[in-house]
């Protein structure tokens, strides 16, 4: 679903991310874990089209992110770690807005609309601009954006920043959903705990280079997944 090959992106001297590789596939929760300034944001980004990079490839259902990146953006869904919504747009006028850019159909964007805005309690709230919005608030909003088209591939930078228990656990629960259904998760985040719990597979960078990947059990083996970090990390 998602293939890093060779992935290199420098920033003046300093390499953010080194030859790094990678492959997310179909049914796979991917956790991607790193202090900050590993190069997390900066593989995000560039897997997603936002960045360019220096060296490598980057492949989203087979499809080159540098040879065709508008058929690989219609594939996938981004979540920054910072929701970027246009303040000056209601709430329901946003999500038309990203329905008209997918092609979602009215009835179905209709439908997606009112169940995921139920789900995570934000109806009463989509009339309202996004500038009255709280952070929460925002994040839910940018979470029911990225479902609306039903991408194949999720990206999310640290989803459950800013999100109530609830909402946490909704998207938790989505993110399962999407990937029994045959979709992918790739997502960054600094809630150890949570990571072990949901991911099938976790990948650890530490100044740009990948220094433990595979399955939760593999790489944590006896231990937890915070004391595999923190020896990672000294």
């Amino acid at each position: 679903m998602l293939r890093i090959e060779h992935l290199t992106k420098t920033y003046g001297d300093r390499k953010a991310v080194d030859d790094l590789t990678l492959h997310i596939e179909p049914g796979q929760i991917y956790g991607f874990i790193g202090h900050n300034g590993a190069g997390k944001t900066t593989t995000l980004k560039s897997a997603v089209g936002i960045l360019g990079f220096d060296a490598g490839e980057i492949y989203i259902d087979g499809i080159s992110i540098k040879q065709d990146p508008i058929e690989c953006k219609r594939r996938i869904a981004y979540i920054p770690d910072n929701p970027a919504v246009y303040s000056y747009m209601t709430g329901i006028k946003y999500l038309n807005f990203v329905a008209d850019v997918y092609g979602v159909p009215q009835e179905k964007r209709r439908e997606r609309i009112e169940r995921y805005a139920a789900e995570f309690e934000i109806t009463d709230d989509l009339a309202q601009p996004v500038s009255s919005y709280s952070h929460g608030m925002k994040q839910k909003l940018v979470i029911i954006s990225a479902l609306l088209h039903e991408p194949k591939l999720i990206i999310m930078d640290e989803p459950f920043v800013g999100l109530d228990p609830k909402a946490a656990h909704i998207i938790k629960l989505k993110m399962r959903e999407i990937c029994d259904a045959g979709g992918a998760i790739f997502f960054s985040t600094h809630v150890l705990e949570v990571a072990e719990k949901l991911c099938d597979m976790v990948a650890i960078i530490k100044d740009g280079r990948l220094v433990r990947c595979g399955t939760m059990a593999e790489v944590k083996g006896d231990t937890s997944l915070e004391s595999v970090f923190l020896e990672l990390e000294d």
